[in-house]
């Protein structure tokens, strides 16, 4: 169960990365991104690192790739010894700076605490993680009996998503519940 605190932060941030290392002397950052879209750092003007004690609002003035890796330049560090303290913080964005998601996406913080309940009716648990796979995703469901279940996000399982009222219909397969 999420903190009140957590719960007020996952609402108005979001992570699309963590400051891995320093990049250079002049206080470039390398970041590895944990965005679907790794382009969106092209538009990305403001962030906040998080410390874990505040946030720091950053002006993101370049954005550079190497490899699997951001390399992102922010305003208010000049030098490398100035970045090294936030080595290892998350990098977040507020939702007003996020990108815009297409119909029928949502963001996977917004599916953590759903209620989920079968189209029997029946309630099966808490959505608590989303996995992410090659092929598709998998909702991560702890029972109400503590267990753990993987329910694929495919159409013939996840039925329907009330991200508002926080539940999500889904389906169970056959086999999906076998033990």
């Amino acid at each position: 169960m999420l903190s009140i605190s957590e719960k007020v932060f996952m609402e108005k941030y979001l992570r699309v990365g963590v400051i891995s290392n320093t990049h250079g002397v002049r206080g470039e950052v390398k970041v590895y991104p944990t965005t679907d879209d790794i382009k969106r750092f092209d538009d990305l003007k403001e962030a906040v690192i998080d410390t874990g004690k505040e946030y720091v609002n950053v002006d993101v003035t370049g954005a550079k790739y190497f490899k699997n890796m951001v390399i992102l330049k922010f305003r208010q560090f000049d030098n490398m010894d100035q970045i090294i303290p936030y080595k290892g913080m998350d990098l977040l964005v507020t939702r007003e700076n996020a990108i815009p998601l297409k119909e029928g996406e949502h963001f996977i913080v917004d599916l953590i605490g759903c209620r989920v309940v079968t189209d029997e009716g029946r309630e099966l648990g808490e959505l608590t993680d989303v996995l992410q796979t090659g092929a598709n995703g998998v909702y991560v469901v702890k029972t109400l009996e503590g267990k753990e279940v993987l329910l694929p996000v495919i159409k013939e399982c996840v039925l329907e998503k009330d991200i508002e009222n926080k539940v999500i219909k889904v389906h169970i397969m056959k086999g999906l519940l076998d033990l």
